[in-house]
């Protein structure tokens, strides 16, 4: 994959976002989609032979689309600053998610904002065995990797049905539950690029198997 070619893609289309643009260099776009496909495919490969519950997810089906909806986001640009996917996506559970872009490049996965049958199950789960995702959360390793749980909106009061003295309360209120790689942008050019990622993915099975039993309750 020729992510030098995709950078200077996107860069350009940044400074040219309209419909007019994207239709004069469709070819381009169509060149560095197509690659971006093909290294998704190769990725999904190599990802399903570490892990034995790997969801298979061709490049076509875990590739996002480049134009920004407008219908809920008038005032956003015609089309994204980056190439996002995810891999492993099976049907409610949490994904891995990959984005190479000018305003950030990152792995990340887990649960964004889910549906409130899964949101309320992983917390039934947290409840039941709240100290298993506590020693994966805290575990050195994770930890230099991710850091802390993605900051997202929190609820104020405890959720319906548990006490605010409840052990894990501090984990019950996030309504997200996923876990953010930030990459630099050398690393995105650099050969062992595949490798990062693979190590990356191996280092979040963990905390990924873990809400998707949760959710699965």
């Amino acid at each position: 994959m020729n992510f030098q070619n995709l950078f200077k893609f996107l860069e350009t289309l940044n400074k040219n976002n309209s419909k007019a643009w994207m239709d004069t260099n469709r070819k381009w776009y169509q060149e560095v989609r197509t690659a971006f496909i093909h290294w998704l495919d190769e990725l999904d490969l190599r990802v399903a032979e570490i892990d034995p519950n790997y969801y298979a997810t061709p490049g076509k089906k875990g590739i996002n689309r480049i134009n920004n909806n407008l219908m809920f986001h008038p005032n956003k640009p015609v089309y994204k600053d980056h190439f996002g996917a995810g891999l492993d996506k099976a049907p409610n559970s949490a994904d891995f998610y990959i984005e190479i872009g000018l305003k950030q490049c990152v792995l990340a996965g887990g649960f964004w904002r889910p549906e409130p049958k899964i949101l309320r199950n992983i917390r039934d789960g947290i409840d039941y065995n709240g100290e298993v995702f506590k020693d994966i959360l805290n575990k050195k390793s994770f930890k230099s990797t991710f850091g802390e749980l993605y900051e997202d909106e929190k609820l104020k009061n405890p959720p319906k049905g548990f006490s605010k003295e409840h052990e894990h309360i501090a984990l019950l209120k996030h309504k997200t539950f996923a876990v953010v790689h930030e990459l630099s942008k050398e690393e995105v050019l650099a050969p062992n690029f595949n490798e990062k990622i693979v190590s990356v993915y191996q280092e979040m099975l963990p905390f990924r198997r873990y809400l998707n039993e949760a959710a699965m309750i």
